[in-house]
Protein backbone atom coordinates (compact mmCIF):
# COMPACT_ATOMS: atom_id res chain seq x y z
CA UNK A 1 0.00 0.00 0.00
CA UNK A 2 1.60 3.14 -0.77
CA UNK A 3 2.06 5.82 1.44
CA UNK A 4 -0.75 8.23 -0.09
CA UNK A 5 -2.97 5.41 0.21
CA UNK A 6 -2.24 5.17 3.99
CA UNK A 7 -2.63 8.75 4.61
CA UNK A 8 -6.51 8.29 3.38
CA UNK A 9 -6.64 5.45 5.62
CA UNK A 10 -5.26 7.28 8.63
CA UNK A 11 -7.58 10.09 7.45
CA UNK A 12 -10.85 8.06 7.60
CA UNK A 13 -10.02 6.85 11.47
CA UNK A 14 -9.63 10.42 12.10
CA UNK A 15 -12.73 11.53 10.56
CA UNK A 16 -13.95 8.77 12.55
CA UNK A 17 -12.52 9.93 15.76
CA UNK A 18 -13.88 13.76 15.46
CA UNK A 19 -17.49 12.23 14.89
CA UNK A 20 -17.76 10.35 17.75
CA UNK A 21 -16.93 13.45 19.86
CA UNK A 22 -19.59 15.44 18.20
CA UNK A 23 -22.69 16.24 20.61
CA UNK A 24 -26.07 14.22 19.71
CA UNK A 25 -28.45 16.14 17.94
CA UNK A 26 -32.14 16.36 19.20
CA UNK A 27 -33.19 14.52 16.02
CA UNK A 28 -30.90 11.28 16.63
CA UNK A 29 -28.45 12.53 13.78
CA UNK A 30 -25.81 11.97 15.84
CA UNK A 31 -26.61 8.38 16.89
CA UNK A 32 -27.42 7.24 12.97
CA UNK A 33 -23.89 8.58 11.75
CA UNK A 34 -21.86 6.84 15.03
CA UNK A 35 -23.36 3.72 13.54
CA UNK A 36 -22.46 4.72 10.17
CA UNK A 37 -25.90 5.14 9.16
CA UNK A 38 -27.62 8.61 7.80
CA UNK A 39 -31.15 9.05 8.41
CA UNK A 40 -33.06 10.86 6.08
CA UNK A 41 -36.50 12.77 7.27
CA UNK A 42 -39.11 12.54 4.84
CA UNK A 43 -42.19 14.51 4.99
CA UNK A 44 -45.36 12.85 6.00
CA UNK A 45 -48.27 13.18 3.46
CA UNK A 46 -51.53 14.24 5.14
CA UNK A 47 -53.98 11.34 4.35
CA UNK A 48 -57.21 12.57 3.95
CA UNK A 49 -60.22 10.11 4.21
CA UNK A 50 -62.75 9.74 1.06
CA UNK A 51 -65.49 7.68 1.07
CA UNK A 52 -66.05 4.77 -0.89
CA UNK A 53 -66.28 6.35 -4.87
CA UNK A 54 -69.95 5.50 -6.48
CA UNK A 55 -68.78 2.44 -8.48
CA UNK A 56 -67.71 0.98 -5.01
CA UNK A 57 -70.68 1.82 -3.37
CA UNK A 58 -72.73 0.65 -6.16
CA UNK A 59 -71.48 -2.54 -6.00
CA UNK A 60 -72.53 -3.07 -2.39
CA UNK A 61 -75.66 -0.94 -2.61
CA UNK A 62 -77.80 -4.35 -4.02
CA UNK A 63 -76.37 -7.16 -1.26
CA UNK A 64 -78.55 -8.45 1.20
CA UNK A 65 -76.30 -7.30 4.27
CA UNK A 66 -76.99 -3.72 3.06
CA UNK A 67 -80.41 -3.85 2.03
CA UNK A 68 -81.16 -5.80 6.04
CA UNK A 69 -79.07 -2.86 7.30
CA UNK A 70 -81.36 0.19 5.93
CA UNK A 71 -84.63 -1.72 6.30
CA UNK A 72 -83.21 -1.97 10.37
CA UNK A 73 -82.22 1.62 10.01
CA UNK A 74 -85.67 2.49 8.30
CA UNK A 75 -87.78 0.58 11.01
CA UNK A 76 -85.81 2.49 14.12
CA UNK A 77 -86.28 6.30 12.88
CA UNK A 78 -90.08 5.44 12.94
CA UNK A 79 -90.31 2.97 15.60
CA UNK A 80 -88.54 6.61 17.53
CA UNK A 81 -90.91 8.68 15.87
CA UNK A 82 -93.83 7.04 17.00
CA UNK A 83 -92.56 6.33 20.60
CA UNK A 84 -92.38 10.58 20.71
CA UNK A 85 -95.28 11.33 19.27
CA UNK A 86 -96.99 8.44 21.59
CA UNK A 87 -95.19 10.55 24.31
CA UNK A 88 -96.32 13.79 23.79
CA UNK A 89 -100.30 12.60 23.27
CA UNK A 90 -99.37 11.22 26.93
CA UNK A 91 -98.07 14.26 28.42
CA UNK A 92 -100.68 16.67 26.63
CA UNK A 93 -103.98 14.27 27.78
CA UNK A 94 -102.52 14.04 31.56
CA UNK A 95 -101.18 17.84 31.79
CA UNK A 96 -103.92 20.23 33.35
CA UNK A 97 -106.42 21.79 31.49
CA UNK A 98 -106.19 25.59 31.33
CA UNK A 99 -109.23 27.09 32.60
CA UNK A 100 -110.95 29.94 29.63
CA UNK A 101 -110.47 33.63 30.72
CA UNK A 102 -113.57 35.18 31.50
CA UNK A 103 -114.43 38.12 29.44
CA UNK A 104 -113.77 41.03 30.99
CA UNK A 105 -115.27 44.68 30.50
CA UNK A 106 -112.93 48.14 31.06
CA UNK A 107 -114.68 48.59 34.59
CA UNK A 108 -113.04 45.27 35.45
CA UNK A 109 -109.77 46.07 34.87
CA UNK A 110 -108.92 48.59 37.59
CA UNK A 111 -110.12 51.09 39.61
CA UNK A 112 -112.73 53.54 38.88
CA UNK A 113 -111.64 57.24 40.26
CA UNK A 114 -114.78 59.05 41.64
CA UNK A 115 -114.92 63.17 40.96
CA UNK A 116 -117.97 64.70 42.68
CA UNK A 117 -116.66 68.29 43.07
CA UNK A 118 -114.50 69.41 40.24
CA UNK A 119 -113.90 73.09 41.98
CA UNK A 120 -112.14 70.87 45.00
CA UNK A 121 -110.55 68.34 42.10
CA UNK A 122 -108.12 71.53 40.66
CA UNK A 123 -107.78 74.88 40.92
CA UNK A 124 -109.94 75.78 37.92
CA UNK A 125 -112.78 73.59 39.14
CA UNK A 126 -113.33 72.57 35.83
CA UNK A 127 -112.96 70.09 33.05
CA UNK A 128 -110.14 70.94 31.87
CA UNK A 129 -108.23 70.76 35.06
CA UNK A 130 -109.08 66.86 34.99
CA UNK A 131 -107.43 66.73 31.58
CA UNK A 132 -103.98 68.10 32.92
CA UNK A 133 -104.03 65.29 35.84
CA UNK A 134 -104.74 62.46 33.68
CA UNK A 135 -101.18 61.48 33.46
CA UNK A 136 -101.04 61.45 37.36
CA UNK A 137 -104.31 59.44 37.19
CA UNK A 138 -102.63 56.91 35.02
CA UNK A 139 -99.53 56.07 37.20
CA UNK A 140 -102.60 54.73 39.56
CA UNK A 141 -103.72 52.28 36.47
CA UNK A 142 -106.90 54.19 37.01
CA UNK A 143 -109.34 52.34 34.21
CA UNK A 144 -112.41 54.84 34.48
CA UNK A 145 -113.28 58.50 35.38
CA UNK A 146 -116.51 58.93 37.10
CA UNK A 147 -117.35 62.73 36.58
CA UNK A 148 -120.07 64.89 37.90
CA UNK A 149 -122.78 65.67 37.70
CA UNK A 150 -122.19 68.97 36.13
CA UNK A 151 -125.31 69.55 34.41
CA UNK A 152 -127.87 72.39 34.70
CA UNK A 153 -130.08 71.82 37.64
CA UNK A 154 -131.49 74.27 40.11
CA UNK A 155 -132.64 72.62 43.44
CA UNK A 156 -135.57 70.70 43.63
CA UNK A 157 -137.08 72.46 40.01
CA UNK A 158 -137.53 69.80 37.76
CA UNK A 159 -138.52 72.60 35.07
CA UNK A 160 -134.63 73.45 35.32
CA UNK A 161 -133.37 70.22 34.28
CA UNK A 162 -131.43 70.18 31.37
CA UNK A 163 -129.36 66.89 31.61
CA UNK A 164 -127.58 67.64 28.14
CA UNK A 165 -126.10 70.83 29.09
CA UNK A 166 -122.98 71.36 31.32
CA UNK A 167 -122.86 73.76 33.89
CA UNK A 168 -120.70 76.96 32.60
CA UNK A 169 -118.66 77.11 35.59
CA UNK A 170 -117.68 73.66 35.13
CA UNK A 171 -117.01 73.71 31.97
CA UNK A 172 -118.00 73.66 27.92
CA UNK A 173 -118.78 70.86 26.24
CA UNK A 174 -115.40 70.93 23.68
CA UNK A 175 -113.37 70.45 26.90
CA UNK A 176 -115.19 67.76 27.94
CA UNK A 177 -114.69 66.28 24.23
CA UNK A 178 -110.89 67.06 24.14
CA UNK A 179 -110.77 65.21 27.86
CA UNK A 180 -112.55 62.45 26.85
CA UNK A 181 -109.98 62.13 23.67
CA UNK A 182 -107.05 62.00 25.31
CA UNK A 183 -108.30 59.50 28.32
CA UNK A 184 -109.06 57.20 25.47
CA UNK A 185 -105.34 57.24 24.23
CA UNK A 186 -104.20 56.32 27.89
CA UNK A 187 -106.96 53.73 28.37
CA UNK A 188 -109.35 55.53 30.81
CA UNK A 189 -113.18 55.78 30.07
CA UNK A 190 -115.39 58.26 31.05
CA UNK A 191 -118.52 57.90 32.73
CA UNK A 192 -120.69 60.80 33.47
CA UNK A 193 -122.76 60.86 36.55
CA UNK A 194 -126.32 62.08 35.40
CA UNK A 195 -128.35 61.87 38.95
CA UNK A 196 -131.07 64.62 38.04
CA UNK A 197 -131.54 66.08 41.29
CA UNK A 198 -128.20 66.23 42.66
CA UNK A 199 -128.29 69.62 44.48
CA UNK A 200 -132.01 68.75 45.88
CA UNK A 201 -133.33 66.41 48.51
CA UNK A 202 -134.14 63.61 46.64
CA UNK A 203 -132.28 62.61 43.81
CA UNK A 204 -135.39 62.11 41.67
CA UNK A 205 -137.75 64.66 42.94
CA UNK A 206 -141.04 63.89 44.81
CA UNK A 207 -144.26 63.66 43.40
CA UNK A 208 -145.39 61.84 40.50
CA UNK A 209 -142.38 63.09 38.02
CA UNK A 210 -140.98 60.17 37.27
CA UNK A 211 -142.67 59.98 33.55
CA UNK A 212 -140.88 63.01 32.73
CA UNK A 213 -137.54 62.17 34.93
CA UNK A 214 -137.10 59.00 32.88
CA UNK A 215 -137.77 60.35 29.52
CA UNK A 216 -135.14 63.38 29.92
CA UNK A 217 -132.89 60.76 31.31
CA UNK A 218 -133.37 58.86 28.30
CA UNK A 219 -132.75 61.29 25.59
CA UNK A 220 -129.59 62.65 27.44
CA UNK A 221 -127.97 58.98 27.91
CA UNK A 222 -128.98 58.44 24.12
CA UNK A 223 -126.93 62.10 23.33
CA UNK A 224 -123.85 61.88 25.31
CA UNK A 225 -123.46 58.09 24.49
CA UNK A 226 -123.47 59.30 20.92
CA UNK A 227 -121.02 61.59 21.60
CA UNK A 228 -118.17 59.12 22.71
CA UNK A 229 -118.82 59.12 26.81
CA UNK A 230 -118.64 55.57 27.75
CA UNK A 231 -121.56 55.26 30.46
CA UNK A 232 -123.53 56.88 32.78
CA UNK A 233 -124.15 56.74 36.59
CA UNK A 234 -127.00 57.26 38.73
CA UNK A 235 -127.19 57.77 42.42
CA UNK A 236 -129.98 56.08 44.39
CA UNK A 237 -130.63 53.21 42.24
CA UNK A 238 -133.60 51.98 44.63
CA UNK A 239 -135.46 54.42 43.51
CA UNK A 240 -134.49 54.78 40.35
CA UNK A 241 -135.44 50.94 39.08
CA UNK A 242 -138.79 51.24 40.79
CA UNK A 243 -139.89 54.33 38.65
CA UNK A 244 -141.75 53.63 35.12
CA UNK A 245 -140.04 53.21 32.09
CA UNK A 246 -136.27 52.50 34.22
CA UNK A 247 -135.51 49.43 31.59
CA UNK A 248 -135.55 52.04 29.12
CA UNK A 249 -132.04 53.07 30.37
CA UNK A 250 -130.39 50.07 30.59
CA UNK A 251 -131.69 49.20 26.81
CA UNK A 252 -130.29 52.71 25.78
CA UNK A 253 -126.64 51.70 27.31
CA UNK A 254 -126.63 48.20 25.52
CA UNK A 255 -128.03 49.80 22.22
CA UNK A 256 -125.51 52.04 22.28
CA UNK A 257 -122.46 49.60 22.37
CA UNK A 258 -120.28 50.67 19.68
CA UNK A 259 -118.52 48.11 17.63
CA UNK A 260 -114.94 50.02 16.57
CA UNK A 261 -111.44 49.15 15.76
CA UNK A 262 -111.34 48.83 19.65
CA UNK A 263 -114.83 48.13 21.05
CA UNK A 264 -115.28 49.98 24.23
CA UNK A 265 -118.44 48.64 26.03
CA UNK A 266 -120.82 51.50 27.33
CA UNK A 267 -121.52 50.77 31.02
CA UNK A 268 -124.65 51.76 33.64
CA UNK A 269 -123.16 52.50 37.26
CA UNK A 270 -125.21 52.38 39.85
CA UNK A 271 -125.05 53.57 43.46
CA UNK A 272 -126.93 52.99 46.37
CA UNK A 273 -126.15 53.26 50.53
CA UNK A 274 -128.31 51.97 53.54
CA UNK A 275 -129.28 48.60 51.37
CA UNK A 276 -129.37 45.11 53.11
CA UNK A 277 -127.08 42.63 51.27
CA UNK A 278 -130.36 40.71 49.88
CA UNK A 279 -131.68 43.87 48.91
CA UNK A 280 -128.00 44.67 47.21
CA UNK A 281 -128.62 41.15 45.41
CA UNK A 282 -132.13 41.77 44.28
CA UNK A 283 -131.33 45.03 42.78
CA UNK A 284 -128.15 43.49 40.98
CA UNK A 285 -130.45 41.10 39.75
CA UNK A 286 -133.55 43.25 38.75
CA UNK A 287 -132.09 46.80 37.93
CA UNK A 288 -130.03 45.29 34.67
CA UNK A 289 -127.41 47.48 35.61
CA UNK A 290 -124.21 46.58 34.45
CA UNK A 291 -122.13 47.35 37.92
CA UNK A 292 -123.98 48.43 41.28
CA UNK A 293 -121.85 50.06 43.83
CA UNK A 294 -122.97 49.71 47.45
CA UNK A 295 -121.72 51.13 50.82
CA UNK A 296 -122.13 47.33 52.82
CA UNK A 297 -118.42 47.47 53.62
CA UNK A 298 -119.30 50.79 55.32
CA UNK A 299 -122.15 49.75 57.29
CA UNK A 300 -121.09 45.92 58.12
CA UNK A 301 -117.94 46.34 60.60
CA UNK A 302 -117.95 43.08 61.94
CA UNK A 303 -114.99 40.39 61.00
CA UNK A 304 -117.55 37.99 60.82
CA UNK A 305 -120.30 39.86 59.04
CA UNK A 306 -118.28 41.33 56.47
CA UNK A 307 -117.08 37.52 55.53
CA UNK A 308 -120.49 36.77 55.40
CA UNK A 309 -122.02 39.49 53.34
CA UNK A 310 -119.06 39.30 50.81
CA UNK A 311 -119.63 35.46 50.33
CA UNK A 312 -123.07 35.80 50.15
CA UNK A 313 -122.85 38.72 47.39
CA UNK A 314 -120.60 37.20 45.31
CA UNK A 315 -122.40 33.18 45.28
CA UNK A 316 -125.88 35.28 44.16
CA UNK A 317 -124.01 37.38 41.51
CA UNK A 318 -121.39 37.82 39.05
CA UNK A 319 -118.53 39.65 40.27
CA UNK A 320 -117.57 41.42 37.25
CA UNK A 321 -121.16 43.62 37.98
CA UNK A 322 -120.01 44.07 42.31
CA UNK A 323 -118.60 47.50 42.78
CA UNK A 324 -116.40 48.05 46.45
CA UNK A 325 -116.11 51.02 48.31
CA UNK A 326 -115.86 52.99 51.36
CA UNK A 327 -117.33 55.96 51.25
CA UNK A 328 -117.55 57.14 47.31
CA UNK A 329 -120.97 55.73 47.62
CA UNK A 330 -121.96 58.18 49.58
CA UNK A 331 -119.26 61.09 48.71
CA UNK A 332 -117.45 60.38 51.59
CA UNK A 333 -113.99 59.90 51.52
CA UNK A 334 -111.69 56.56 52.72
CA UNK A 335 -109.66 58.30 55.64
CA UNK A 336 -112.80 59.67 57.19
CA UNK A 337 -113.86 56.27 57.36
CA UNK A 338 -110.79 54.50 58.07
CA UNK A 339 -109.33 57.52 60.72
CA UNK A 340 -105.75 56.32 60.65
CA UNK A 341 -103.09 56.02 57.31
CA UNK A 342 -102.66 52.58 58.93
CA UNK A 343 -106.38 51.57 58.00
CA UNK A 344 -106.53 53.38 54.97
CA UNK A 345 -103.39 51.54 53.42
CA UNK A 346 -105.30 48.14 55.35
CA UNK A 347 -108.99 49.32 53.24
CA UNK A 348 -107.28 50.33 49.98
CA UNK A 349 -105.81 46.48 50.14
CA UNK A 350 -108.86 45.22 50.78
CA UNK A 351 -110.76 46.65 48.08
CA UNK A 352 -108.23 46.16 45.85
CA UNK A 353 -107.86 41.81 46.38
CA UNK A 354 -111.63 41.53 46.12
CA UNK A 355 -113.48 40.02 43.45
CA UNK A 356 -115.42 43.07 41.53
CA UNK A 357 -114.23 46.26 40.84
CA UNK A 358 -112.87 49.06 43.59
CA UNK A 359 -114.25 52.52 43.41
CA UNK A 360 -112.24 55.26 45.09
CA UNK A 361 -112.85 58.98 45.54
CA UNK A 362 -110.81 61.94 44.84
CA UNK A 363 -107.86 61.76 46.95
CA UNK A 364 -108.34 58.07 48.44
CA UNK A 365 -105.10 57.51 47.23
CA UNK A 366 -103.44 59.69 49.27
CA UNK A 367 -105.78 59.47 52.65
CA UNK A 368 -107.49 62.86 51.90
CA UNK A 369 -109.81 63.75 54.72
CA UNK A 370 -112.42 66.08 54.94
CA UNK A 371 -112.92 68.18 58.11
CA UNK A 372 -116.16 69.32 57.13
CA UNK A 373 -119.05 69.21 55.03
CA UNK A 374 -116.77 71.02 52.44
CA UNK A 375 -115.28 68.61 50.01
CA UNK A 376 -111.26 68.62 50.59
CA UNK A 377 -109.16 70.56 48.07
CA UNK A 378 -106.96 67.76 46.28
CA UNK A 379 -103.16 67.79 47.43
CA UNK A 380 -100.48 67.98 44.19
CA UNK A 381 -97.96 68.73 45.83
CA UNK A 382 -96.86 66.10 48.59
CA UNK A 383 -94.00 64.99 46.66
CA UNK A 384 -92.13 68.23 47.24
CA UNK A 385 -89.83 68.38 50.23
CA UNK A 386 -88.79 71.19 52.17
CA UNK A 387 -86.01 73.12 51.29
CA UNK A 388 -82.83 72.44 52.75
CA UNK A 389 -82.43 75.09 55.82
CA UNK A 390 -86.48 75.68 56.10
CA UNK A 391 -88.06 75.39 59.07
CA UNK A 392 -90.16 72.30 59.36
CA UNK A 393 -93.12 71.82 60.82
CA UNK A 394 -93.07 68.53 61.83
CA UNK A 395 -97.04 67.28 62.49
CA UNK A 396 -96.98 69.03 58.73
CA UNK A 397 -93.96 66.70 57.39
CA UNK A 398 -94.89 63.36 59.18
CA UNK A 399 -98.53 63.77 57.20
CA UNK A 400 -97.21 64.57 53.98
CA UNK A 401 -94.35 61.49 54.22
CA UNK A 402 -97.82 59.38 55.28
CA UNK A 403 -99.00 60.53 51.89
CA UNK A 404 -97.00 59.72 49.83
CA UNK A 405 -96.56 56.07 51.43
CA UNK A 406 -100.37 55.96 50.74
CA UNK A 407 -100.05 56.94 47.11
CA UNK A 408 -97.02 54.59 46.84
CA UNK A 409 -99.17 51.85 48.15
CA UNK A 410 -102.19 52.56 46.06
CA UNK A 411 -99.99 52.34 43.07
CA UNK A 412 -98.49 48.73 44.45
CA UNK A 413 -101.79 47.16 44.46
CA UNK A 414 -103.45 48.67 41.28
CA UNK A 415 -100.56 47.11 39.45
CA UNK A 416 -100.28 43.79 41.16
CA UNK A 417 -104.43 43.46 40.68
CA UNK A 418 -104.30 44.53 36.72
CA UNK A 419 -101.03 41.55 36.54
CA UNK A 420 -101.89 38.81 38.58
CA UNK A 421 -104.93 36.64 37.33
CA UNK A 422 -105.72 35.36 40.68
CA UNK A 423 -106.45 38.38 42.06
CA UNK A 424 -108.00 39.87 38.54
CA UNK A 425 -110.65 37.45 38.00
CA UNK A 426 -109.98 34.35 40.14
CA UNK A 427 -112.12 32.85 42.86
CA UNK A 428 -112.74 34.09 46.17
CA UNK A 429 -112.82 31.68 49.66
CA UNK A 430 -113.24 32.50 53.22
CA UNK A 431 -110.86 31.28 54.89
CA UNK A 432 -111.27 32.50 58.82
CA UNK A 433 -112.97 35.91 60.65
CA UNK A 434 -112.91 37.11 63.89
CA UNK A 435 -114.89 39.86 65.36
CA UNK A 436 -112.71 42.52 63.50
CA UNK A 437 -110.40 40.66 61.28
CA UNK A 438 -111.08 38.72 57.69
CA UNK A 439 -108.56 36.03 56.07
CA UNK A 440 -109.24 35.17 52.16
CA UNK A 441 -108.29 33.13 49.56
CA UNK A 442 -107.48 34.55 45.85
CA UNK A 443 -106.79 31.40 42.94
CA UNK A 444 -107.46 31.10 39.47
CA UNK A 445 -106.52 28.08 37.62
CA UNK A 446 -102.67 27.36 37.69
CA UNK A 447 -101.64 30.95 38.26
CA UNK A 448 -99.83 31.83 41.85
CA UNK A 449 -102.59 32.14 44.75
CA UNK A 450 -103.06 34.65 47.07
CA UNK A 451 -104.20 35.19 51.09
CA UNK A 452 -105.15 38.22 52.20
CA UNK A 453 -105.47 38.78 55.87
CA UNK A 454 -106.62 42.18 57.47
CA UNK A 455 -107.10 43.01 61.04
CA UNK A 456 -109.24 46.79 61.53
CA UNK A 457 -109.56 46.18 65.02
CA UNK A 458 -107.63 48.21 67.77
CA UNK A 459 -106.25 45.19 69.28
CA UNK A 460 -103.90 42.43 67.65
CA UNK A 461 -105.85 39.29 65.83
CA UNK A 462 -104.95 36.12 65.20
CA UNK A 463 -106.06 34.23 62.28
CA UNK A 464 -106.00 30.27 61.43
CA UNK A 465 -106.95 29.66 57.68
CA UNK A 466 -108.27 26.82 57.18
CA UNK A 467 -107.80 24.97 53.65
CA UNK A 468 -111.09 24.89 51.14
CA UNK A 469 -112.14 22.15 48.65
CA UNK A 470 -110.29 24.09 45.92
CA UNK A 471 -106.86 24.67 47.02
CA UNK A 472 -105.04 22.73 49.89
CA UNK A 473 -102.91 25.73 51.77
CA UNK A 474 -99.54 24.89 52.33
CA UNK A 475 -97.38 25.24 55.33
CA UNK A 476 -96.25 28.77 54.70
CA UNK A 477 -96.07 31.70 51.86
CA UNK A 478 -94.45 34.18 50.74
CA UNK A 479 -95.27 37.43 52.26
CA UNK A 480 -95.57 39.99 49.01
CA UNK A 481 -96.96 43.49 51.08
CA UNK A 482 -97.48 43.87 54.13
CA UNK A 483 -98.28 46.88 56.35
CA UNK A 484 -97.20 44.90 59.81
CA UNK A 485 -93.53 45.36 60.90
CA UNK A 486 -93.60 41.65 62.09
CA UNK A 487 -94.12 40.16 58.47
CA UNK A 488 -91.48 41.63 56.14
CA UNK A 489 -92.18 41.46 52.54
CA UNK A 490 -90.25 38.43 51.04
CA UNK A 491 -90.18 36.52 54.07
CA UNK A 492 -91.98 33.16 54.21
CA UNK A 493 -94.58 33.17 57.13
CA UNK A 494 -96.62 29.86 58.43
CA UNK A 495 -100.10 29.54 57.53
CA UNK A 496 -100.61 27.92 60.71
CA UNK A 497 -101.70 31.08 62.41
CA UNK A 498 -101.48 34.49 61.05
CA UNK A 499 -101.12 37.06 64.02
CA UNK A 500 -101.68 41.05 62.42
CA UNK A 501 -100.84 44.27 64.80
CA UNK A 502 -104.19 46.60 65.41
CA UNK A 503 -104.79 48.47 62.16
CA UNK A 504 -102.52 45.97 59.73
CA UNK A 505 -103.12 43.83 56.67
CA UNK A 506 -101.00 41.61 54.55
CA UNK A 507 -100.94 40.35 51.36
CA UNK A 508 -99.51 36.32 51.30
CA UNK A 509 -98.32 34.63 47.81
CA UNK A 510 -98.03 30.98 47.51
CA UNK A 511 -97.51 28.83 43.86
CA UNK A 512 -99.79 26.44 42.09
CA UNK A 513 -99.12 23.03 42.63
CA UNK A 514 -100.70 20.02 40.20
Amino acid sequence: MTKEGELDIKDLELIDMDSETQPMTADGAGAAEKNGTVKIKVPEEEVKFTGLSKDELMKVAGTAGWVRTRWVLLGLFWLGWLGMLAGAIVIIVQAPRCQPIPEMNWWNDGPLYQIDDLSAFTEEGQIKGVEEKLDMLNQLKVKGLLLGPFHQAQANQLSTLDLQKIDPAKGTLEELQSLMEKAHKKGISVVLDLTPNYLGNKPWFSGGKSVEVMEKLKEAAKYWLDLGVDGIKVSDLGAASAMVDWQSIPDTTLNNDTETELPRKKALIGVVSGKSVSQVSELLNTSSVNLLVSDLLTNITGGAERAQAIQLLLDRNDPRNVGWTLGAATSTHLANEAKTPELVKLYQLLLFTLPGTPVFLYGDEIGLQAQGKESPMMLWDIEKEPEEGAAVNETAEADRKARVENRKWFKTLSDLRGKERSLLHGEYHTLNSSGSALAYLRLWDQSDRYVVAVNWGSAPATLTPRSTGKAELPSEALVRLSTDTELEVDAMVSLKAITLGPGRGVLLQFPFTS
